[in-house]
């Protein structure tokens, strides 16, 4: 087979015009979902093909070798993407058929003494952090606006509150698959993708801090924050320090899991030692008669439950830092993996310069987040199954195996998603498309560090998806970065972050927020009341990436 060249001005001998008819594919994307108010996987597929004529057509891509690229990228989208998913909401469903899950709510319930100021910063931040480290994928929206909707909070409230809480643990979601697949479509080593996720560490800290009090805010006003302040300054900062700790300097994949654990901690320890004022008239005053509190406090609940509910949690922290510890672990670990050269595109790709592009595919069996998952999984079953407490808490493994089935037909769709997304950017990627339009934005020269966080922020805005709008631009942000002399890491960070605060205003979120609070139809009203927090986040963070791309260079190392 000839080899294929990558050419930026393929199309009309014009940078400008081939990065403009590289666009095509992503517009037809997105006026699929907005305009035709098409399904997500129907509108990949469409874009798909779209990517696929203009590979073909515009770009002079050998169809057998624009055809290997789908598959290539739809691979990595099913192995490790889809998988990790998966066993990750696998994982909590366990929690919930043992029965153990409906303890953990009750922890919630009894912490904070009927203030439902601190408890909706414990379960929309907290817990919906611990959610979307697991999950992802709406599920901390879904699961925390009905624990919310229950203390008492008006439904437009409490969708508001876990919508604005569901921000900075998005990037590190799912056991942190947003920056794995920003580091593999943007052709970055292990060691760049973990700097990556260090850098994502210095900026979404920095939003975390601030989601405690923003979301007494709208709870309860200035009153509410003055009144709460001592437990959202404790809940953010040692969230914040959590997270940035973990990115930094243990397990990446476990950033959100380590942060939630420890600012609840925290929470836990202030709250015996500080009450907050004025509960009784805020309760008077938001109309507030009982609360899950105050029935939760009927309830008996010693201190092995507590720790058994808590356990599933622990136990993924001890298998993750195995996995992770040191170097002679996770070398022998790496061993296992699957790895061939990629059929009809090795050794025929070539870059813009004319060097050979890698698109040989690998899987590690064992060292991914997805196996390691469902480790964890297996032995929380089995400790759930000893220690059943006289047969309290059933749990079997014709339920554990029933989860799993479940969990895989309801994610159909969204798998197939993924798996379109994916092989739409690896079309893109390797026809030359990405790199054309990065090339063309990098006319906006340093400006583009300011600029570069809105990429992710649209592409999460329209996906509902980090993952999936790291597929779409991590490419070009790479292809960007390099013509700009910027650091690519920092920029794929930026895609990531960016992204962080455009899910509260994605069309998904808000069905899901409006779903459980009881308000479908209404998400428009939702949207007035997330959509200025989303705008004045992202302005935060193109500043953040600005100041990061220059005077605040040390928060984003570079790492050859």
């Amino acid at each position: 087979m000839d080899q294929f060249q990558v050419f930026t001005d393929a199309i009309g001998g014009s940078v400008g015009l081939s990065a403009l008819v590289s666009t095509l594919p992503l517009l037809t994307f997105f006026i699929m979902l907005l305009g035709f108010k098409a399904r997500a996987h129907t509108s990949g597929a469409v874009a798909l093909v779209v990517a696929l004529l203009v590979a073909i057509l515009g770009f002079n891509m050998p169809t057998t070798m624009a055809i290997s690229s789908a598959f290539r990228g739809g691979l990595f989208g099913l192995f490790p993407i889809v998988f990790v998913i998966l066993t990750a909401i696998w994982f909590y469903q366990i929690t919930v058929a043992s029965g153990r899950f409906e303890d953990l709510r009750l922890v919630f319930d009894k912490m904070g003494n009927g203030d439902v100021r601190i408890q909706a910063m414990l379960i929309a931040f907290c817990f919906g952090g611990l959610l979307e480290a697991l999950a992802g994928f709406g599920a901390p929206v879904a699961i925390t606006a009905t624990m919310i909707l229950a203390l008492g909070i008006p439904p437009l409230k409490a969708a508001t509150v876990v919508l604005l809480a569901n921000t900075a643990p998005v990037a590190f979601g799912a056991v942190a698959i947003p920056i794995t697949t920003a580091g593999d479509v943007g052709g970055r080593t292990l060691e760049q993708t973990e700097n990556i996720a260090a850098i994502v560490g210095h900026q979404t800290p920095f939003l975390a801090f601030f989601v405690p009090f923003i979301i007494a805010l709208l709870i309860d006003g200035w009153r509410g924050v003055r009144e709460t302040a001592p437990a959202a300054g404790v809940i953010g900062l040692t969230f914040a320090i959590a997270q940035w700790w973990t990115s930094n300097h243990f397990a990446y994949q476990l950033t959100d899991v380590i942060a939630c654990i420890v600012a609840l901690g925290a929470a836990f320890v202030l709250l015996h030692f500080w009450q907050p004022r004025g509960v009784d008239a805020m309760r008077e005053r938001l109309g507030l008669e009982h609360s899950a509190a105050t029935d939760g406090d009927e309830v008996e609940l010693p201190s092995n439950r507590v720790f058994m509910a808590l356990l599933p949690y622990a136990v993924v922290v001890v298998v993750f830092g195995l996995a992770n510890l040191g170097t002679a672990i996770p070398t022998w670990l790496k061993q296992f993996k699957i790895s061939f050269p990629w059929p009809g595109l090795d050794g025929n790709l070539l870059n813009s310069a004319g060097d050979l592009v890698n698109s040989d595919y690998s899987f590690a069996y064992i060292n991914n987040p997805g196996s390691l998952m469902v480790i964890s999984a297996l032995i929380v079953t089995v400790l759930y199954m000893v220690f059943n407490e006289n047969g309290r808490y059933k749990l079997t493994w014709g339920q554990v195996g029933k989860e799993f089935v479940e969990t895989a037909w309801k994610m159909r769709w969204s798998a197939l998603t993924i798996v379109l997304v994916l092989a739409l950017a690896y079309v893109m990627n390797y026809s030359g498309q990405t790199v054309t339009i990065g090339e063309f934005f990098a006319n906006l020269g340093p400006a583009f560090a300011f600029f570069a966080p809105i990429l992710g922020w649209v592409g999460v805005a329209v996906t509902g998806s980090d993952t999936s709008a790291n597929a779409l631009f991590a490419n070009l942000q790479v292809t960007a970065a390099n013509n700009l002399d910027l650091n690519p890491d920092l920029m794929l960070a930026a895609n990531t972050t960016g992204g962080v605060v455009g899910k509260m205003i994605s069309p998904q979120s808000l069905a899901i927020a409006a779903t459980a609070v009881n308000m479908e139809g209404k998400e428009s009203e939702i949207f007035k009341k997330v959509v200025g927090w989303s705008f004045g986040f992202l302005v935060a963070v193109c500043v953040i990436v600005f100041l990061q791309s220059n005077v605040l260079s040390v928060l984003a190392p570079v790492v050859p």
